[in-house]
């Protein structure tokens, strides 16, 4: 099953079709709590809209299971926030919030033409979006004593760079520090043996947990 996407920011775009202005926004949420928060500021600052159509896909958690959303909000039944829905749903984006605000142009366009309207306005937006992959990563750990950390450093960031694995800040310990690097869980074979070429055999890498991570697709 491939990893599912997320947004690296919130985007807004706008579709005309027979002069009703159809404007997207599509926020990152992690809640229900956001969701509201999300769905009154976009009244709020469009009160004379009339529809404010909705559709929401929140990932599983611990506390939670998977939440699928959608939500016409006067327009005719299923040609509004299912057809959103659908499109988060097949571009394989989680904790996302689509909402559409329209303004009526005037011309009705029919349940056909709502759908499609609809439809085309969520995936304008998916199509502006930076979207980042959701994924699990090791997280290996290379304790090194202070007078090689400037070697094992510069080593470690350089490997790092050209598997765009991670590396987080060094931890100074008493008598050691420690290098922390998340990476993809296949490489983890790479960088023990890489580590184990530039310190002659001294120095080895310690799978320590397991982390989600969001990561340029």
């Amino acid at each position: 099953m491939p990893d599912p996407l997320v947004l690296a920011a919130d985007v807004e775009t706008e579709l005309v079709e027979k002069r009703s202005r159809f404007l997207t926004r599509l926020h990152r949420v992690e809640d229900l709590e956001q969701v509201e928060e999300r769905l009154r500021a976009a009244r709020s600052q469009h009160p004379d809209a009339r529809h404010h159509c909705s559709a929401l896909v929140l990932a599983e958690t611990p506390q939670r299971a998977q939440v699928h959303r959608s939500h016409d909000d006067g327009e005719p039944s299923g040609t509004a926030g299912m057809p959103m829905l659908q499109s988060l749903l097949q571009a394989g984006v989680v904790d996302t919030l689509a909402i559409v605000i329209r303004y009526f142009g005037g011309t009705k366009l029919g349940a056909g033409g709502l759908l499609r309207a609809y439809t085309a306005g969520v995936e304008q937006a998916l199509g502006a979006a930076e979207l980042l992959r959701r994924t699990e990563l090791s997280v290996a750990e290379i304790e090194v004593p202070p007078a090689q950390i400037g070697v094992a450093e510069n080593a470690v960031r350089l490997w790092a760079a050209s598997r765009g694995a991670q590396m987080e800040p060094t931890q100074y310990g008493a008598r050691r520090a420690t290098l922390t690097v998340l990476l993809a869980p296949e490489d983890l074979p790479a960088l023990a043996a890489d580590t184990a070429r530039w310190s002659s055999g001294r120095l080895a890498v310690e799978e320590t947990g397991r982390r989600r991570a969001d990561v340029p697709r």
